[in-house]
């Protein structure tokens, strides 16, 4: 297949793991701001985790989703993983910034390959920026057209590989989340990077029996690799372990970005023990939107019965009492 051959992916041979290069985690994110009008900040933070690995984080006062978009540079060409939330380039240059660090050869800017965790628009709705951009290849979003463009054929099962040129980024289905839902692991640095499967903050559940399947084959996926840390693409946490209300756009005394192998390895018993609404963890929150929907809905419908019983009831009791007072 073309796209296939076009990106050069290949299914995952057996693979000595060297140790993962120095890194480094020390950074204060772009936390936003109580009142973002009256705060000016830069839309976009870059930081060099290492030469060839880079962490963009989008302010929050940009957008409250706060997007993690991360660039990985080969030899031969870089890969782009996430656009994050915002397509406007005038509210974040992001295409910009990109292109701005990646480096050049034989006089041209390397290739670059965008590909994404999932298919939310809170993650693919910078792809605009990049749509018309020469030597920019940009993979599909959404199931079957995403996984074929991937080689993961025996979908959720099997493992692709990106040959970034002396660089190897390996892709496995973590669904859960959402249908089409990946992941990604570098060799060079250790790192795995699982979008909204696993992050500090509030893991949205769409289907719990393949969010537990995604966790355990994601733990056994690193069993035989080095993990440094686990990166997500969010943070909602604070340090005291509560998340930021949703639609947040100051995250004061956030907990750190990275999660390790432990937590990963927690994930399918906190899903084993979900009772389907809500679940507070050292490191995560299990929510299920769709059922706590329902049961605010019930609730309200409840308590608007309840409201409108308890209203006839006491229009009956004035009735009676009106009468008594004729007689």
């Amino acid at each position: 297949m073309k796209t296939l051959l076009a990106v050069a992916l290949m299914t995952t041979a057996g693979q000595a793991w060297g140790a993962p290069v120095p890194d480094s985690l020390e950074v204060h994110w772009n936390a936003g701001a109580p009142d973002c009008a009256a705060t000016p900040q830069s839309p976009l933070q870059v930081h060099a985790y290492e030469p060839q690995t880079l962490i963009l984080r989008q302010s929050p006062c940009a957008d409250f989703e706060a997007n993690f978009v991360y660039l990985l540079i080969g030899s031969d060409r870089a890969l782009l993983i996430d656009t994050g939330a915002v397509a406007d380039p005038q509210r974040m240059p992001l295409a910009k910034t990109v292109l701005d660090l990646l480096p050049a050869k034989n006089g041209a800017k390397l290739p670059l390959l965008i590909v994404h965790t999932h298919g939310h628009a809170d993650h693919r709705a910078g792809d605009a920026q990049f749509a018309s951009l020469p030597s920019v290849r940009i993979a599909p979003t959404e199931l079957p057209e995403a996984r074929t463009f991937l080689g993961l054929d025996d979908w959720p099962n099997g493992v692709a590989r990106i040959d970034l040129g002396g660089r190897s980024v390996e892709v496995v289905a973590t669904p859960g989340h959402h249908p089409g839902h990946m992941s990604f692991y570098d060799g060079r640095t250790g790192l795995f990077f699982s979008g909204d499967f696993l992050l500090p903050g509030r893991l949205l559940i769409d289907d719990v029996d393949a969010y537990r399947d995604s966790a355990v084959r994601a733990a056994e996926f690193l069993k035989a690799r080095p993990a440094t840390h686990i990166l997500g693409g969010h943070i909602e946490l604070g340090l005291d372990g509560r998340a930021y209300p949703s639609g947040a756009q100051h995250h004061p005394r956030e907990r750190p970005l990275q999660l390790s192998r432990h937590d990963l390895l927690a994930l399918p018993a906190a899903l084993d023990g979900f009772n389907g609404f809500y679940a507070r963890h050292p490191t995560f929150i299990l929510s299920n939107p769709i059922h706590n929907l329902l049961a605010i809905a019930v609730a309200v419908l409840a308590l608007l019965a309840l409201s409108i019983y308890a209203g006839r009831r006491a229009l009956r009791r004035r009735r009676k009492q009106a009468q008594a007072t004729t007689r």
